[in-house]
């Protein structure tokens, strides 16, 4: 098992993406604090299903955006699973709206989430990290963050920072033997996707040259490999797994 004995944190682990990202690395042999923001009763279930495959997994609450929300969480987990190994910065809200109507106060809230947010947990889990000189981290950026989104003009801009900050961690980190890389997804069927029109949805499908939205499941794959050591020689790298839709404009 690729992940025995390690203790791994996943952000926004309750529901999408980060649930099956979960629920991979437990059963890869990885111990797993799940991280929601909202619903406790959602995070729980990812727990219970962890706790089914032999592994053992905690809920672990935060508003990511706020810093002091994040260290408490991060101490409180590692008290209780031990250091934080194996971090999946994945928590985000896109927030869609248009050029004309975007407002001050919108671009704050979602770039704290996609930006601020992974930079907090990132920095709240980097000094266990260094002290045992090993981590492995993986930031989930967007293909929003490398095509023109006017409607997604605070989600695209937090999203290339996180390919940026991803890079820009990559040398000061290496020194560590913590390896930092992220991945770039498409349209994934998600549960975001409920508040996307039907009509849109078939746009994003018939758009993306594989024909189809991808699966939460081959996101956590892809999050699993960079984890791993089978990507051993990888990092301060952007992984694009977007069904070819990156070649569209």
């Amino acid at each position: 098992m690729k992940f025995k004995g390690k203790v791994a944190l996943v952000t926004g682990g309750s529901r999408g993406i980060g649930k099956a990202t979960a629920l991979k690395l437990a059963g890869e042999g990885a111990t797993v604090a799940v991280h929601y923001s909202r619903s406790a009763a959602k995070a729980e279930a990812v727990c219970k299903q962890i706790d089914g495959l032999g592994q053992r997994a905690i809920p672990a609450r935060a508003d990511i955006s706020d810093r002091e929300a994040v260290n408490r969480m991060v101490t409180a987990v590692t008290e209780e699973l031990g250091t934080i190994e194996l971090l999946v910065n994945n928590a985000g809200d896109v927030g869609d709206m248009m050029f004309d109507e975007l407002t001050p106060e919108h671009w704050d809230r979602i770039v704290a989430i996609n930006l601020t947010g992974p930079f907090n947990v990132l920095w709240a889990v980097k000094p266990g990290m260094i002290e045992q000189q090993f981590g492995r981290i993986v930031n989930v950026s967007s293909i929003a963050a490398l095509a023109v989104r006017p409607n997604q003009l605070p989600y695209a801009a937090a999203k290339a920072g996180v390919i940026s900050l991803t890079k820009s961690c990559c040398g000061p980190l290496a020194q560590h033997n913590i390896r930092i890389n992220s991945v770039a997804p498409g349209a994934i069927a998600t549960d975001m996707l409920s508040e996307v029109s039907p009509e849109m949805v078939e746009q994003l499908r018939s758009t993306t040259p594989l024909g189809r939205l991808g699966e939460p499941k081959e996101m956590a794959d892809v999050i699993a490999f960079l984890l791993s050591e089978e990507s051993s020689f990888m990092t301060g790298a952007t992984v694009i797994a977007s069904g070819g839709r990156i070649l569209i404009p």
